[in-house]
C-alpha cells in the first residue's frame, strides 16, 4: 500500500514536471526573442547613454543618501547580494500569482525594474518578465550596483508626469534631490509602489 502511494506520487510529480516544461519552454524562448530584438534595436550601452544625456539626470552622490537607503530597503532588500534577480521574492510572488490564478506584479528586483523601464511595457505577460530578466543579467554583468541604482532613480516614474528623481523633487518639494528631508525621501519611496495613488500630493 505504501509502495503504491509513493509510486503514484512520483508519477504525479513527473506529470506535473512535464507539463511545467511544456508550458515554460515556449515562454522562455519567446521572452529571449523579445530581449534579443530589443537590444539589437538599441543596445544597452546606447540606452544607458540616452538616459544619462537627459538634462535632468543626476549622479549617485547628488541624491539624498537617506532616499537611496530607503529605496533599497523598500524595493529590493537583497539588492547588493543578488545577480539581478531576488530569488526569494520571485518565488514568493510566483506562488502568490499561482494561488491567485492571475498574472500579478511583484517580486521584481531593482535591476529588473530598471530593465523594464528601459525597454518594455508594463503589460503583464510572462514572456515580458523573461525578456526583462535577460536584460537585468546583462546590466549586472556590465554595471556596478551603484550605477544600476543611480540609473533606476533617474528613470523611475514618480507620478503626475514626473520621471526621475530630480523631476520628482523639484515638482513636489521645489528642491534638488540631495536636499530632501528624511520625510520627503520616505514620501517618494512610497510613491514608487503606486505613483498615482501614493505620491506626495495625493497623500495630502
Amino acid at each position: 500500500m505504501k509502495m503504491n502511494f509513493w509510486k503514484i506520487t512520483r508519477r504525479l510529480l513527473l506529470i506535473v514536471l512535464m507539463i511545467a516544461i511544456v508550458f515554460t519552454v515556449p515562454i522562455v524562448f519567446t521572452g529571449y526573442q523579445m530581449y534579443k530584438a530589443a537590444v539589437e534595436e538599441v543596445s544597452i550601452a546606447s540606452k544607458v547613454a540616452e538616459i544619462k544625456n537627459d538634462g535632468s539626470y543626476v549622479n549617485f552622490d547628488e541624491i539624498s543618501s537617506n532616499f537611496l537607503v530607503q529605496v533599497v530597503e523598500s524595493e529590493d532588500r537583497k539588492f547588493y547580494d543578488h545577480f539581478g534577480i531576488n530569488i526569494t521574492s520571485t518565488a514568493r510572488a510566483f506562488i502568490k500569482n499561482f494561488l491567485a490564478g492571475a498574472k500579478l506584479e511583484g517580486g521584481s528586483s531593482i535591476t529588473q525594474q530598471l530593465a523594464k523601464n528601459m525597454y518594455f511595457t508594463f503589460e503583464k505577460r510572462y514572456e515580458r518578465k523573461v525578456a526583462e530578466l535577460f536584460v537585468a543579467f546583462q546590466l549586472e554583468k556590465v554595471y556596478t550596483k551603484e550605477e544600476i541604482l543611480e540609473l533606476y532613480c533617474n528613470i523611475a516614474y514618480f507620478g503626475e508626469g514626473t520621471y526621475g528623481i530630480e523631476e520628482a523633487t523639484l515638482h513636489y518639494f521645489g528642491k534638488e534631490p540631495f536636499d530632501m528631508t528624511d520625510e520627503e525621501a520616505a514620501a517618494l519611496v512610497i510613491t514608487l509602489k503606486s505613483p498615482n495613488n501614493y505620491n506626495p500630493n495625493a497623500m495630502k
